[in-house]
């Protein structure tokens, strides 16, 4: 069975590092083939020195692979050239790819979807989007602390004593959460505010203060992810928001809905209450923004404020970013394969498969999307 990865032009990360293919071929009936010059961060000869074959035609590297890697979702061209059952693995958006999906459903090759993975126990060391959510947490801190005017830590001069930046973080999950560790460690005064207050203790454990806000009733979904908020809590949350903003140098927004688009948190009359010179990054900025007039891969300046609205914040660490990723990677194809058949099940009576399988023969098998795509 050949495993294969792509090269993705206009994406730094990569789906698999040469660490991982040495655990991968070490399965009995696993080849890996890469395509030549998959990646900058490595060259052809450690690929081939981990065991993996370099192939330079694409093309024929498509059509001859069982399973293909990505990170982003392949092309519809890439699509077409790749064999009937074969299986195709990346982050793929399901909810908003219709195309994409359909034309996995017409060539009759199998899809999983890295975003689907179950949030259990079992499936952690497989959850792609917890690890790149972690490093864009990190990432956010970084770039928004290289674009402020002032710095982190408090510091004691003979001119004077420097106060410590504020740091106010919309969001505790698993980015916000790095975001908040990553700020404190760099000195700052950090504040942070979520929708469910069981991540208060969470919050509080980094050493950063979690401002309390009563919405009424929020929670969480079975996944771990913040419920949608109403108009009305919306406005409420905004109003409470606007005070945190006022008060702080950098401010990180995370509020992500997978599958829908990204609610508007802070609005350019908040902005309007921050000091020139302070900074937004909004890491929701490719599903929609959390900021009123956030612009995609641009740093947009609103009201005064830097808003950054960069969407692919793990590609900015890309080594590491593709380490974890391939790693996970590595975890959900060793999890499934089969020794004896020399190939993976994709049988969905294992919950994580039936999570996370999107396309199999030729129909739409998730029930989470049949709905929209008619199971067929």
């Amino acid at each position: 069975m050949r495993i294969a990865v792509f090269n993705e032009p206009s994406e730094p990360r990569v789906a698999l590092l040469p660490d991982s293919i040495k655990k991968l071929i070490k399965l009995d009936g696993i080849e890996v083939a890469v395509e030549e010059n998959l990646t900058t961060m490595v060259t052809n000869e450690e690929y081939e020195k981990a065991g993996a074959l370099v192939i330079r035609d694409r093309n024929e590297l498509l059509r001859s692979s069982d399973i293909l890697l990505w990170v982003n979702e392949p092309s519809k061209e890439d699509i077409v050239h790749m064999k009937k059952d074969a299986l195709s693995i990346s982050f793929l958006d399901p909810y908003n790819n219709k195309e994409l999906i359909n034309a996995f459903k017409d060539k009759g090759v199998n899809a999983i979807s890295m975003e689907m993975i179950p949030r259990t126990t079992l499936a952690q060391k497989m959850d792609a989007l917890s690890s790149q959510a972690s490093l864009a947490g990190y990432a956010a801190v970084i770039l928004g602390a290289n674009k402020l005017d002032r710095i982190f830590p408090m510091m004691m001069t003979p001119a004077g004593t420097i106060p410590p930046a504020r740091v106010f973080v919309i969001g505790a999950g698993v980015a916000g959460l790095q975001a908040i560790a990553t700020a404190k460690r760099l000195g700052a005064r950090v504040e942070a505010f979520d929708t469910r207050a069981v991540v208060e203790e969470q919050v509080a454990s980094l050493g950063a203060k979690f401002v309390k806000v009563d919405l009424g009733e929020t929670g969480q979904t079975k996944d771990g992810y913040a419920n949608a908020l109403t108009e009305e809590q919306l406005k409420l949350q905004q109003k409470a928001m606007a005070k945190s903003c006022a008060n702080a140098d950098l401010v990180i927004t995370t509020a992500k809905l997978f599958g829908r688009k990204a609610p508007i948190i802070v609005t350019k009359e908040i902005l309007q209450q921050m000091r020139n010179g302070s900074v937004v990054v909004d890491l929701a900025a490719g599903t929609g923004g959390n900021v009123e007039g956030t612009v995609v891969d641009q740093d947009a300046v609103i009201e005064g404020v830097h808003v950054i609205g960069l969407d692919n914040l793990p590609g900015q660490v890309a080594y590491d970013a593709s380490a974890m990723y391939s790693s996970n990677l590595t975890n959900l194809i060793t999890h499934f394969y089969n020794v004896e058949t020399k190939s993976l099940s994709l049988e969905q009576s294992d919950e994580i498969m039936k999570g996370c399988l999107i396309v199999k023969e030729g129909q739409v098998v998730n029930e989470r999307l049949k709905e929209i795509y008619g199971g067929k």
